[in-house]
């Protein structure tokens, strides 16, 4: 096992593929192994028809701590160096964003920094009440430089300067109520569970029409008009045509699950 491997841990169950990040003692801060691996595992996982779903959580209880501030002491202060490495991370962050098919977070502990930056880029995003957020770069005299424009789109301008500017911690309660996260479980067990309904209702979840959604969903905001609702027409055309919209559409006047759905009933 490589060390790119043994950083990020992946394992498949029921089509989801459940990836953790895997530096306990560094409270799974993001050095350049991490990047790559999660990476590669979102590349792979994109062309994977097997995979429907990617979980993505930290070992140790915690979730991550942000990038790993040795990782820009290695540079030894070479401005372009510095500058590449970010940018490597705001990479991760954009094939996140656009990792078509479901991507779940799950938060336990702390989730700072860069790990504040994949949650706002997942499509669920699950916390314990003892889960702590922050942007905390301003307090080392650093900037969020990569997850800023992502935080904005997630949780608004207003609360981005808000915690962008104090690098303030929150707790799981606060994140829940600005939009970042989309449920708050008192313990271990009852995130497990909330956990499950997600995956169950993501396995009913048609693969390419999700995909389509999630693009639309997307785009949304920045192109609103005419255009994405041409479109969006034409996807919507495409997808009633093709055998997953047959499918779907006839298990659905058959009452009956159709052939993708794996367990539990229609929602």
């Amino acid at each position: 096992m490589t060390e790119q491997d043994s950083i990020v841990l992946s394992e498949m169950r029921d089509g989801v593929l459940m990836v953790t990040l895997n530096r306990p003692k560094a409270r799974n801060a993001m050095n350049g192994p991490m990047v790559t691996a999660l990476q590669n595992i979102l590349k792979d996982s994109a062309e994977d028809v097997s995979v429907r779903a990617i979980v993505l959580r930290g070992a140790g209880g915690t979730f991550c701590a942000g990038g790993d501030i040795s990782d820009m002491a290695a540079t030894a202060g070479d401005k372009t160096a510095i500058a590449a490495v970010n940018r490597r991370f705001g990479t991760l962050i954009e094939e996140a964003n656009r990792f078509p098919k479901l991507l779940v977070t799950v938060l336990e502990g702390a989730a700072m920094g860069g790990g504040f930056g994949l949650a706002c880029v997942s499509d669920v995003a699950l916390a314990t009440e003892n889960c702590r957020f922050a942007m905390p770069e301003v307090a080392i005299g650093l900037i969020p430089a990569q997850i800023a424009p992502f935080v904005v789109q997630r949780i608004g301008l207003a609360q981005a300067r808000y915690l962008a500017l104090t690098g303030i911690a929150i707790d799981a309660g606060e994140a829940y109520r600005i939009g970042l996260i989309h449920h708050v479980e008192t313990d271990a067990s009852a995130l497990e569970a909330r956990l499950d309904t997600i995956l169950a209702a993501a396995r009913r979840a048609a693969p390419n029409a999700q995909q389509k959604t999630k693009t639309l969903v997307l785009d949304s905001p920045g192109t609103f008009g005419p255009d994405l609702l041409n479109q969006a027409a034409a996807d919507f055309a495409e997808a009633i045509t093709s055998p997953e919209g047959a499918e779907g559409t006839a298990a659905f006047v058959e009452k009956r699950l159709p052939s993708w759905a794996e367990n539990g009933d229609r929602a």
